[in-house]
C-alpha cells in the first residue's frame, strides 16, 4: 500500500514526488503505512518499548497506537503533553480544555494527575482522537484525518501557550 504524496499537506517540507496511487478499496492501516506517512510529512519518529510510534516535539510526544483485534481494531493518535501544572490549577486547566473541546473536534483533551517521585503532584493534559480502522478504511480518509489529528495537536499546544501565557516550545520535532 503507499499514499498518494499529493494528498499530505505540506508542513514547511518539500512536497515528495507521487509514488503511484493507492489501493482503490478500504485497507487496514498499520504501523508500517503510518511510518511511511510520518516519512512523507517529514516528522522524525521513533518506536517506544511498547512498539508504539511516537514524534516528539519539545513539549509534547504524539503517539500512533493500534488497540483492539479484528473488526474492533482502533487506530489512536494520542499527544503527551509534558509541561506540568500546579494541581491547584486544575479548575482553570479544566474550563480552559472545556472551551477548548467544545469549539475543536479533535484533539479531545483531559487531564491526568502525575505524581512524579518526591515532587508536588502535577496536572498534565493528554489529547486524543480515535478512529475504527478494523473492517477497514478510505486511504485518503485515513491519510488526512491522521494529518489532521496531527496539526490539531500542535494547535492545541500553541492555544494552551497563549491561554496560559507558557513559554513556547518548539514547533519541530525534537531530534532523535
Amino acid at each position: 500500500m503507499s499514499i498518494d504524496p499529493s494528498s499530505i499537506p505540506n508542513f514547511g517540507g518539500s512536497q515528495p514526488q507521487p509514488q503511484g496511487a493507492g489501493p482503490a478499496g478500504p485497507v487496514v492501516p498499520d504501523q508500517d503505512l503510518v511510518k511511511q506517512l510520518l516519512e512523507q510529512m517529514e516528522l522524525k519518529y521513533v518506536v517506544d518499548d511498547e512498539g508504539d510510534l511516537a514524534a516528539p516535539w519539545e513539549e509534547f510526544r504524539t503517539y500512533f497506537m493500534f488497540r483492539g483485534e479484528d473488526d474492533q481494531q482502533v487506530f489512536s493518535v494520542r499527544t503527551f503533553y509534558d509541561r506540568p501544572h500546579p494541581v491547584t490549577d486544575k479548575s482553570k486547566i479544566l474550563d480552559a480544555i472545556d472551551d477548548w473541546n467544545r469549539r475543536t473536534l479533535w484533539p479531545k483533551v483531559y487531564t491526568h494527575v502525575h505524581e512524579e517521585g518526591d515532587g508536588p503532584p502535577t496536572v498534565r493534559l493528554i489529547g486524543e482522537a480515535q478512529m475504527l480502522i478494523g473492517m477497514g478504511v478510505n486511504l485518503e480518509h485515513f491519510v488526512s484525518s491522521t494529518v489532521s489529528w496531527v496539526r490539531a495537536s500542535i494547535e492545541f499546544d500553541k492555544w494552551l501557550v497563549e491561554q496560559f501565557g507558557l513559554e513556547p516550545g518548539d514547533e519541530k520535532p525534537e531530534d532523535v
